[in-house]
């Protein structure tokens, strides 16, 4: 049997919904995975007419209340239904007579909404209903304004599933990250570089890229400091921290090529290269920015953007939870024109992810 992927709709009012909508009018998806949406009725209703009008895709809904009910057949999107929404909480531009604009911003029922098809997806794939989870883009603003106080996905997956190790991880194609940090400030990250933590990243770089089938990963390891300190001149982290970490990891047999951290100026190119399967990072936009200079392209003569590809996953879950590497746009939610590329390789990351997790429970 195809696994089946839940997949939460994200923010109400963003582009979750339309570009579900899109992506599972690739008919290919129904022969990897089942895919299951978790949602409301009156947003996704919504989506599905933005995307007939504008873009002439013609699909249709069952509702179900468990996974089991699914039909999971190409023509029809399974949804279950939470409810939340009534369709007039929709603002609707398609109406001709009486056109509103489709920029509602964070809000208060967007937040609570988003954050509920989160743990109901977490929920569901903790009972074993699902074998993997996807999910759409929130915002930690309308989570927060909802009185949901986590900085984000990884944080509430991590607190519904009880990890305490956990590490995020971004891939666009070849190019894949794993963060030592990710959501405090940039001077709390430098803190947070310290052995145990850099290991522990490592560790799930490590596993995660065996989980993708490479059979002998090579991890890269970032420094933190221009040049990784030249020597403590600029700083000592990659004495006293980083250096530490790999040394052990090496002596595990984990494969970094260069036995020592990577100036972060070369470290990616090296990785495009092909020195690396997987390179760990320090902080958060250390990780982030090369992955969407390569996945994220826009043409600049027609001013709109091609692609918004890659995709953002916690590793060290007992879960598979895979996401879209982008936020909620919700200036451009209802308009037709929002990309799904990043949450078709979701989707692709999720589906690898569960039969190798399908494969270890049942070795």
């Amino acid at each position: 049997m195809l696994p089946i992927i839940g997949i939460s709709m994200g923010d109400p009012f963003g582009n979750g919904p339309e570009i579900t909508v899109k992506a599972l009018n690739d008919k290919t998806i129904y022969d990897r995975c089942r895919p299951l949406v978790v949602g409301d009725q009156a947003a996704m209703e919504y989506a599905l007419a933005v995307s007939k009008k504008v873009n002439g895709i013609d699909l249709k809904l069952n509702l179900v209340k468990d996974p089991s009910e699914g039909l999971y057949t190409y023509g029809t999107i399974d949804l279950l239904n939470l409810g939340l929404l009534k369709p007039e909480d929709i603002p609707n531009h398609l109406d001709e007579e009486n056109p509103s604009p489709f920029k509602v911003g964070a809000c208060r029922l967007g937040g609570e909404c988003a954050f509920q098809y989160v743990k109901t997806v977490i929920e569901l794939a903790m009972e074993n209903k699902v074998e993997g989870t996807v999910t759409n883009a929130l915002s930690k603003e309308a989570i927060n304004m909802a009185g949901h106080h986590y900085s984000g996905h990884t944080e509430i997956y991590a607190h519904y599933t009880n990890t305490k190790k956990y590490a995020m991880m971004l891939a666009h194609e070849n190019l894949r990250v794993v963060h030592v940090s990710t959501h405090v400030s940039l001077r709390e990250a430098c803190d947070r570089v310290k052995t145990p933590r850099v290991l522990e990243c490592i560790h799930l770089a490590n596993d995660a890229m065996h989980a993708l089938g490479i059979e002998h990963p090579k991890i890269g390891v970032a420094g933190l400091n221009p040049h990784c300190g030249e020597d403590g001149m600029f700083g000592r982290e990659e004495i006293d921290e980083i250096q530490p970490a790999i040394d052990i990891a090496l002596s595990e047999g984990i494969d970094i090529p260069e036995k020592k951290p990577t100036p972060p100026d070369t470290v990616f190119s090296k990785a495009l290269g092909g020195w690396y399967d997987c390179v760990v990072v320090m902080y958060h936009d250390q990780g982030h920015i090369p992955t969407k200079v390569v996945g994220f392209v826009y043409n600049k003569e027609e001013k709109h953007w091609e692609a918004v590809a890659g995709i953002n996953m916690t590793l060290g879950l007992p879960i598979v939870r895979v996401s879209v590497d982008h936020g909620t746009g919700f200036g451009h939610a209802g308009s037709g024109h929002a990309n799904e590329l990043s949450l078709v390789n979701s989707i692709d990351y999720a589906i690898m992810f569960a039969i190798d997790r399908k494969k270890k429970l049942s070795a």
